[in-house]
């Protein structure tokens, strides 16, 4: 029996099921605003009938955005837009999301098509920040390493930020804690050299993501969901591991976040086993050990894979990037290969 359809509730949300878009970086924004592109790729989604889509990392700061393509919800001026997409998100039923991020020492970098280079100065760069001054690269410009006051500053933009979205009309946020952006840097032991109680021992370097959610989560109402991407392994014997990944996901509980994202990587260079399902085994191990719900990603493309990982316990979600690129209606699809019961949009009635 299918169980990818199953609804499932966070807090006061409902999800109509179990199947998610995954944020994913467009590249297409001038200044972070969200433009008619940014509606039609998550509004066909959501007419696809998944029951979360996910906008993209959004910087909650300029310096934060990993291009000056990225969205943005670091001022006011971008609600308006992103307000209608939310409202068309939740007239097809499904559920609105937005992932809060920050790209630390990854920031100021030229769109992928544009080759990724760290940008200069000169090119339309800035300075990046990160917890030492450790480039990603050896041909990127050092980071200046954050003081005190501009951690918390950081946090402040969080905030900010959390509550812009609670005004353009988001049902669930994600704090991005993962892929070697800022919050990912703090806690893995390749990137942060502190000696602060923000470096130093696991618990220390946890502290900004930890101080994060607990900011977002205290500006919430009451039963909002509140999720948090962290990767799970730096895939390399010396960085951050899984056994890591469910003593900070325990931490993230207490700090009353409803889901752990669970993808991989991202902060070094790495040798990555890619492969179908590869990040799955981390979600199932930290819903069984930190007992925290869970999501799990990454080269997820078929109906019944997706549906073996609820039904086996695996994950609660299952959260979907490039195959909903390639298939923006993959739930209806998949909906008809596991014979279970869905509504199509109204006018494509025809077509069901």
């Amino acid at each position: 029996m299918s169980r990818l359809f199953d609804p499932i509730t966070f807090g006061n949300i409902t999800l109509p099921n179990r199947i998610a878009v995954s944020p994913m970086c467009q590249y297409s924004s001038e200044d972070g605003f969200a433009n008619d592109w940014h509606l039609v790729h998550t509004g066909s989604r959501a007419a696809g009938g998944a029951g979360l889509v996910m906008l993209e990392a959004s910087a909650v700061s300029p310096e934060g955005r990993i291009t000056p393509g990225d969205l943005g919800i670091y001022k006011d001026e971008h609600i308006a837009f992103l307000k209608r997409i939310t409202d068309f998100i939740s007239s097809q039923g499904s559920v609105p999301g937005i992932q809060l991020a920050h790209a630390g020492r990854k920031a100021s970098c030229a769109v992928p098509w544009e080759g990724g280079a760290q940008l200069a100065p000169e090119q339309g760069g800035w300075q990046t920040i990160a917890p030492s001054a450790k480039p990603f690269r050896p041909t990127d410009r050092v980071p200046v390493a954050l003081s005190l006051a501009q951690i918390q500053e950081v946090k402040d933009n969080f905030v900010k930020a959390a509550r812009r979205a609670l005004e353009a009309g988001f049902k669930v946020i994600e704090v991005h804690g993962a892929h070697g952006y800022l919050l990912h840097e703090f806690y893995s032991p390749l990137s942060n050299a502190r000696t602060d109680d923000y470096g130093g021992s696991r618990d220390n370097r946890c502290r900004l993501l930890v101080e994060v959610v607990q900011a977002v989560r205290a500006v919430l109402p009451e039963g909002f969901p509140l999720f948090v991407r962290i990767s799970s392994t730096d895939w390399v014997p010396e960085g951050w591991s899984d056994e890591d990944s469910v003593y900070l996901a325990k931490k993230l509980l207490a700090a009353k976040a409803d889901l752990i994202d669970c993808s991989s990587g991202g902060n070094v260079q790495a040798k990555i086993p890619v492969g179908p399902g590869y990040q799955v085994p981390f979600a199932a191990k930290l819903r069984a050990e930190a007992g925290i719900a869970t999501c799990a990603v990454g080269m997820i493309t078929e109906a019944k894979q997706a549906d073996d990982i609820i039904r086996e316990g695996k994950a609660d979600l299952v959260m979907m990037a490039r195959q909903m690129l390639r298939e923006p209606y993959f739930a209806l699809h998949a909906a008809a290969q596991l014979d279970a019961q869905v509504q199509w949009p109204q006018q494509y009635h025809l077509a069901h």
